[in-house]
Order: C-alpha cells, then sequence, then structure tokens
C-alpha cells in the first residue's frame, strides 16, 4: 500500500552500528538530508542502546537502521510492538532484510518521503519460557521473547545430543534427539533453517517452521505449521540446554522447563520501495545461485 505526503514520516529515528564507524557517519549525513526534507523530528541511536531507542518508540514513524540483518532483527523486536515501519540501509553481509544500499539511499529515500512506497508485513514467534515453582507447583514464565527470525532449542555448551519433546497445539508430535530445533518464520527460513536444509519460505507467508538440527535416528523432516500452531518444547540433557532468540537473546533452560512458542500479536513492517517480487532475486543473488 503507498502513503501519500510527508506527515506520516514526521517524525523519524536512525539507528547506526556502534561497532561501524561509517554508519554513525552516514547517520550524520541522512539526519542532515531529512532536516533538510522538511522532517520535524528526527533523532538518532546506536542500534544496541535498546532502552534510550524504546524510550523514543511511541512517537516515532519511521526507523531507519544502518548495518546488517543483526540491526535490523534488533529494531524490529522492539519496533514491533509500536508498529513502527523500518527502512534497512545494508552495511552488513548479506543484508537480506535490507532495502537500500550505503552508496545509493537518497533516491529511495526522496521517493519514500513523497509517499512512493509500499509496507511488507511479516509475521513473528512469541516464546515463553515456563517453569514449576518448586514450592507451589504453578507454572509461570519466567521470560517472554518475540523473535522475528527464528526460536533454538538446543545442546549448551558440550557436543552432546538433547533429545527435546514437542507437542503440537496439545498433543504429542515428536521425540527429537539432535543438537537442536529450529522454530522458524518465513523470515527465518532463509537463516539458520536454510543452513540445516529447509525449505524457502516467502516472507509474506505466515506459517511456523519447525526443523532440527543434526537429527540422529529420529524425525529429520521439516514440518510447516500453520500461524496459530501452538509448540511446547522440553528438552532432556546432561547439561543445561539454551534457548536462542535471533541469535541474539540466549535463555538457559532447566530440567523441567518448558518452551512454548506461538505466533506473536505484533508484526514487523518493512517500507519497500522495490517491486513486489523483489525477494526471489534477492535470494538468487545473495545465494550467488545465477549465473
Amino acid at each position: 500500500m503507498a502513503r501519500q505526503g510527508l506527515t506520516r514520516f514526521a517524525h523519524i529515528g536512525i539507528l547506526h552500528h556502534p561497532k561501524k564507524p561509517e554508519s554513525l557517519e552516514l547517520a550524520d549525513t541522512i539526519g542532515s538530508y531529512l532536516e533538510a526534507a522538511g522532517v520535524a523530528d528526527i533523532w538518532h541511536e546506536s542500534a544496541w542502546d535498546l532502552e534510550s531507542t524504546t524510550s523514543h518508540l511511541p512517537k516515532v514513524d519511521l526507523l531507519i537502521t544502518l548495518g546488517g540483518d543483526g540491526t535490523m532483527l534488533r529494531a524490529a523486536r522492539i519496533g514491533a510492538p509500536h508498529a513502527v515501519p523500518m527502512l534497512g540501509v545494508k552495511m552488513g553481509r548479506l543484508g537480506f532484510l535490507a532495502e537500500v544500499q550505503p552508496h545509493d539511499w537518497e533516491a529511495p529515500l526522496a521517493a519514500i518521503l513523497a509517499g512512493n512506497y509500499w509496507i511488507e508485513e511479516r509475521l513473528m514467534v512469541r516464546m515463553h519460557v515456563e517453569r514449576i515453582h518448586p514450592d507451589t507447583g504453578v507454572c509461570e514464565a519466567i521470560c517472554t521473547y518475540d523473535a522475528l527470525n527464528d526460536v533454538v532449542l538446543s545442546r549448551g555448551n558440550l557436543a552432546r545430543v538433547v533429545r527435546i519433546s514437542a507437542e503440537l497445539d496439545g498433543g504429542h508430535l515428536t521425540t527429537y534427539t539432535c543438537d537442536g530445533l529450529i522454530v522458524s518464520t518465513a523470515t527465518g527460513s532463509t537463516g539458520y533453517a536454510l543452513a540445516v536444509g529447509g525449505p524457502v519460505m516467502p516472507p509474506e507467508l505466515r506459517n511456523i517452521l519447525v526443523i532440527p538440527i543434526a537429527p540422529h535416528l529420529s524425525m529429520d523432516r521439516a514440518v510447516i505449521l500453520s500461524e496459530g500452531a501452538t509448540i511446547r518444547l522440553q528438552a532432556t540433557s546432561d547439561y543445561p540446554p539454551m534457548v536462542t532468540v535471533d541469535g541474539q537473546v540466549v535463555v538457559e533452560v532447566q530440567e523441567g522447563d518448558q518452551v512454548l512458542v506461538v505466533g506473536s500479536p505484533h508484526l514487523a513492517r518493512f517500507v519497500r520501495t522495490r517491486e513486489r517480487s523483489y525477494f526471489y532475486q534477492t535470494l538468487m543473488d545473495k545465494m550467488q545461485w545465477t549465473t
């Protein structure tokens, strides 16, 4: 869908990568451009300064991220609850999520300010770690995180398999013997899930992918679930397993803990200026599958 006029983007935040000095320089350049274009309110922060960034979000119309996919994943997790659309400027290696290049951002940004863009919405998943309180016997969520890419339940630091019991919508699915289990969105299907042989899912697909990592004498196929599915996982291992969220948040789980994954109530929103068929050409180019 297209939106017209500057009023839609009166408040713009710019997030730079703290370990890429060139991204801070570009943030200043883009900020000056936006100011000259008449944007009323412009601020910029480090993408790793979540507390300061979050304080701005209730009145932000657009987030511009300068970095790789990791920067966009961070921005998505904090921006989605406020329905903030994001524009990614690629300053990483792959940049599946980024829309513009650091040497060619001015024309796309001018088009966006003029209302020539569309919004791509992507499903996120929500992960809870649930633990039974030893004194009361009450099960409670000890942490909750949203993920744009994936939630991974895996073995800890030692190279030993973990047994993961998986329930789907209250019924037993299977028990995996593996290095770990990936619960992925369509966005994450081109990440870790692809590396272990999973299918490529178009970004607008609102399905959840479950795929094991190095399964041993157990279920070795990917399973694609509906958006409304509920996945409940419990790991058994000689050493504490761990849950990672988008490869950036790590939670160590205890024996008896259950990991619940469902579709998030929030969607990640990306500002696009390219054709809606951009995804497959980007995939071919990034993976160098074209000749």
